[in-house]
C-alpha cells in the first residue's frame, strides 16, 4: 500500500542529444519556470531511454512542463520539458527543440506524481510518460475539422451498410465520429457515410477540433438523504472545504446509497471550483453511473476508458489540462489525465482486483489516487461494501477516516443467506444446478421476479478431454486449457487470447467422435437453464459475448428493466448493477475461489460472495441468497452466512499478521521469461546467488521455480518472490538487485511491487 508519506522522491538525472522551428503557446506565457531561446533544457520522452536528453530551447523560449516534439535521429518525437539541461558534453552537437505543442504544459505536481510513482513501482520514466500522454494528435496544430452526428431523416431505403452505421451513432449517445471513425465502427466505406448525409440520416458539421464540456451544476436538487448518508456526505465536505489531503474509507453495506453520498462531495468540489474524477473498476458500470450524474447536475460528465472514440479521448485530454472539463468518470488510466485542479478522487468498488494493472506500467490504481491526491491536496474516497483488507487496515490503524452505511436505502432489506449443502443434492453428474435451487427459481418465475444464477467461469467448459487417448486441448503457445466458448464457436486461451475452431476430432489421436467437456461455464449453465425452464426468458452476461461495451450496457440496461427471467452471469454481474426486481441469487459454486494458493484467496471469495448476494432484494421485495457449497463448515463461507464482517476481516489481519505478508508485510514479485527455458532459469538462479542487497533489508527471496503458469505466449516463465518486512526499503533494495541481471535481445523481466496474483 503506499502511504504518500513514505514515498521517496528521487531525482533522475538529466542528459543529452539533439534541431529547431517553433514557438510558445501565448496560453500559457505567465507560467513559472521559462527558458529562454537556446538555453540548455532537459527532455523528457516517450522512447525507451533511461535518462533525459538536452536540447536547446526553441525561438520564443518555452515553459517548465511543455510538450515539446524533438527530434530524435532522423524522427520527430514526443517529450516533455522536464527541467534544465545539464551539458556535459559537447554543446555544438546539441539540437533544438522543433516546436512546442499547443497543449497546457505539464504541471509540477503532475511531474512529480509521475515521477514518484516510478520509484514506487520500479517503472522507466518514459514508461510513465506514455501513461500520462495517451492521447492521439496532440502534436496537430489546432483547426477545425468535420464531425458526424446523428441526422433528422429517414432513409426512403435501408441497406445493412447504412443501418450499421445509423445504429453506431444511436448507440453512442450523440457522440460525434470522425469520418474514419464513424465508417471503421461500422465497418462501411467512406462513400456510405457520405451518401447518408446527402439525405439527411446524418449531419456533417465543421467544429473546432476539441470543445470543454457543458458546465455541471451543483446547486441542482440532491436526492433526500438518510440521517447516516447525510452525516457522511458532511464529513466528506468538511474535508474538501479544509482543502488539505485526506483519505475516507466510505463502507456501506450493497444498497445503502454511497453513490449518493461521494456524489454530495463532488457537488462539493465543483462548488469549489475543482475537478473531480471517479474511476470504475468496470466498464459496463458507466452507463447507470452517467445518468445518475446527469439526474444530479444536468449535464454529462467525461467518459474515459477503451471504447470511448480516438476523437473524444484527446478532446477529453485537452480540455482537463485547460479546465474545460469539471468531472471525469473513467477507467484506472484516468488517474494519469493531466487535470488543472483535481479536488477530489472517488474509487468506487475500492477492492476490485481490476484496479491493479498486470501488464506494461504495473500498478494499483488505489494506491496510485492516494499517492496523486497527496501531491495536490486532494480528498480520496474510497467505497466499498467489502473492504480490501489493506483499506481496511489503515482505517483501523488511523491513516484513513472511516465512514460506515449499515442499512441500506429505503424500504429495501439485506437479504437472506443460505448455505445449499450439495453433498446432500441429488444431482445428476452432468447438472450443476441443484434441485433446491431449481424450487426457488421457479418460485421466482411464478412470482414474476427474477433470479440470478452466478457461476465465476467464462465459457462454455474449461476442458475438453478425449475419452479415447485422454488428450486435453491445450493452448500452443501457454501452459493453459484451452476454454470452449460454445456460443461462438471457437476455443479460446484466457492467457494469451489464441484462438481456434472447436474440432471434430481428437488433435492426439484424431480419433472422431470422442471429444467431451469437463467442468462448467456460463454458456453451459445457460443451457442446463433453458433445459430446466423452457418458459423462462434467460440473459447471459459474459465479457466474451458482447461485441462492444455499448452492446453489453444495452442489455444490463433490458436486465433492469424487466427484460429476463434468468439472469446467468461471471463476476461481471457484482459490480454494483441495479436490478430491482432481482430477489433470487444463486451461487452455483461457491467453492470454486477458495483453491490455490493465493495470499487473498479467502478475502477475495469473501468480497466476491457478499457482493454477489447484495444484488438480491434491493427494491421493496425481500431477497434470498442460496450459496451451492461442498463445504458449509469452511470459516469463510460461515463467515459469508454470519454477515459478521468485521470479524472476518479481525480473523483475516491476524493470519496475514502472523504470516508477515501484506498489509502486515511487503513484498515483491519478479518473472524472468524467455523463449528458452534455460536461459530464464539460469538467470533466475543468478539473481538468487546475488541475494545480497536483499537480505540487507531482513527480506527472504524465494525461488526461482517455473510460475504457476510457465509459458505464456510460447515464451517460459520463472518467478522469484521477495518478501520483505513492513517498514523495509523494498523498493531500493530490489532495484540495486535486479541491475545485477542484464537481459539480452530474448530475456525480459518485470519487476511487481505489491503483486496482487502470483500467476
Amino acid at each position: 500500500m503506499v502511504q504518500p508519506a513514505e514515498t521517496p522522491k528521487a531525482a533522475r538525472s538529466p542528459a543529452g542529444d539533439e534541431d529547431n522551428l517553433p514557438q510558445t503557446a501565448p496560453e500559457y506565457a505567465d507560467a513559472p519556470g521559462y527558458f529562454d531561446t537556446g538555453e540548455l533544457i532537459a527532455v523528457l520522452t516517450t522512447q525507451p531511454l533511461d535518462r533525459t536528453l538536452d536540447y536547446r530551447a526553441p525561438e520564443g523560449g518555452c515553459h517548465l512542463g511543455a510538450f515539446v516534439e524533438v527530434p530524435l535521429g532522423p524522427r520527430k518525437v514526443l517529450g516533455v520539458v522536464w527541467g534544465r539541461g545539464r551539458g556535459d558534453f559537447d554543446l555544438s552537437k546539441v539540437r533544438a527543440v522543433l516546436r512546442v505543442l499547443d497543449v497546457a504544459p505539464m504541471r509540477a505536481e503532475m511531474q512529480e506524481f509521475l515521477t514518484r510513482a516510478a520509484d514506487y513501482t520500479l517503472t522507466p520514466m518514459p514508461a510513465m510518460l506514455r501513461l500520462a500522454a495517451r492521447a492521439p494528435g496532440l502534436s496537430d496544430p489546432p483547426s477545425m475539422r468535420k464531425v458526424y452526428r446523428l441526422g433528422d431523416a429517414t432513409p426512403d431505403r435501408m441497406t445493412d451498410a447504412r443501418t450499421r452505421v445509423l445504429e453506431v451513432l444511436r448507440d453512442y449517445g450523440g457522440l460525434s465520429f470522425t469520418l474514419k471513425e464513424l465508417s471503421d465502427q461500422a465497418g462501411v466505406t467512406s462513400s456510405v457515410v457520405k451518401g447518408l448525409v446527402k439525405l439527411g440520416a446524418v449531419a456533417e458539421e465543421d467544429t473546432p477540433r476539441d470543445l470543454p464540456f457543458p458546465r455541471l451544476d451543483p446547486g441542482l436538487p440532491a436526492a433526500q438523504l438518510t440521517e447516516d448518508q447525510a452525516r457522511a456526505a458532511a464529513h466528506l465536505a468538511q474535508g474538501l472545504r479544509a482543502g488539505r489531503y485526506g483519505t475516507t474509507l466510505l463502507r456501506g453495506v450493497t444498497g445503502s446509497g454511497k453513490t449518493e453520498v461521494y456524489l454530495e462531495a463532488v457537488a462539493e468540489c465543483l462548488r469549489q471550483n475543482r475537478q473531480a474524477l471517479v474511476l470504475l473498476p468496470e466498464i459496463a458500470l458507466t452507463e447507470e453511473f452517467l445518468r445518475r450524474i446527469g439526474a444530479r447536475f444536468g449535464a454529462q460528465p467525461a467518459e474515459w476508458h477503451s471504447g470511448v472514440t480516438m476523437t473524444e479521448r484527446r478532446r477529453i485530454w485537452k480540455m482537463v489540462g485547460q479546465g474545460g472539463c469539471q468531472v471525469v468518470v473513467g477507467a484506472r488510466s484516468a488517474l494519469f489525465l493531466p487535470f488543472r485542479d483535481l479536488g477530489l478522487i472517488v474509487v468506487d468498488e475500492e477492492h476490485d482486483s481490476s484496479y491493479k494493472q498486470e501488464d506494461g506500467v504495473l500498478y494499483n490504481a488505489r494506491d496510485m489516487a492516494v499517492l496523486r491526491a497527496s501531491i495536490c491536496d486532494a480528498q480520496v474516497v474510497l467505497a466499498s461494501a467489502t473492504p480490501s483488507l489493506e483499506s481496511w487496515a489503515n482505517a483501523e490503524a488511523g491513516k484513513y477516516a472511516r465512514l460506515d452505511l449499515t442499512a441500506r436505502f429505503g424500504p429495501a432489506v439485506m437479504p437472506e443467506l443460505r448455505a445449499i449443502d450439495m453433498r446432500a443434492e441429488t444431482l445428476p453428474s452432468n447438472r450443476w444446478i441443484s434441485p433446491s435451487l431449481q424450487s426457488a427459481v421457479l418460485r421466482r418465475i411464478e412470482a414474476g421476479e427474477q433470479s440470478l444464477l452466478f457461476l465465476n467461469r467464462r465459457g462454455y467448459a474449461p476442458v475438453t478431454i478425449c475419452r479415447a487417448c485422454g488428450h486435453q486441448i491445450a493452448c500452443p503457445d501457454c501452459d493453459a486449457r484451452m476454454v470452449e466458448h460454445r456460443f461462438l464457436k471457437r476455443l479460446m486461451c484466457h492467457q494469451c487470447g489464441e484462438t481456434a475452431p472447436i474440432p471434430e476430432a481428437c488433435p492426439s489421436c484424431e480419433v472422431e467422435g470422442k471429444l467431451a467437456v469437463v467442468g462448467p461455464g456460463v454458456e453451459r449453465l445457460t443451457e442446463e437453464a433453458q433445459a430446466l425452464f423452457p418458459n423462462a426468458r434467460v440473459a447471459t452476461l459474459s465479457s466474451d459475448l458482447f461485441g462492444s461495451a455499448r452492446a453489453l450496457k444495452e442489455q444490463i440496461a433490458a436486465i433492469g428493466q424487466g427484460g429476463a427471467d434468468i439472469v446467468i452471469g461471471t463476476q461481471l454481474v457484482a459490480k454494483g448493477h441495479n436490478f430491482p426486481n432481482l430477489t433470487l441469487v444463486g451461487v452455483i459454486d461457491a467453492d470454486l475461489g477458495l483453491q490455490g494458493s493465493d495470499l487473498r484467496a479467502a478475502e477475495r471469495t469473501f468480497q466476491l460472495m457478499r457482493q454477489v448476494a447484495g444484488r438480491a432484494g434491493r427494491a421493496e421485495k425481500p431477497g434470498t441468497a442460496l450459496l451451492q457449497t461442498f463445504q458449509p463448515e469452511h470459516p469463510v463461507i460461515r463467515a459469508i452466512l454470519s454477515g459478521d464482517e468485521e470479524g472476518f476481516w479481525r480473523a483475516e489481519a491476524r493470519e496475514r499478521e502472523a504470516a508477515g505478508v501484506p498489509p502486515y508485510g511487503r513484498m515483491a514479485g519478479i518473472v524472468l521469461s524467455s523463449p528458452d527455458p534455460q536461459e530464464a532459469f539460469d538467470a533466475g538462479l543468478a539473481l538468487a546467488r546475488g541475494d545480497a542487497p536483499i537480505r540487507a533489508i531482513g527480506a527472504q527471496v524465494y525461488g526461482p521455480a517455473p510460475a504457476p503458469i510457465a509459458r505464456v505466449r510460447g515464451r517460459h516463465r520463472v518467478r522469484l518472490l521477495v518478501k520483505a518486512p513492513k517498514g523495509a526499503a523494498l523498493q531500493g533494495a530490489v532495484a540495486r538487485w535486479v541491475a545485477q541481471i542484464r537481459p539480452g535481445p530474448n530475456l525480459r523481466m518485470s519487476v511487481d511491487i505489491d503483486p496482487q496474483s502470483f500467476y
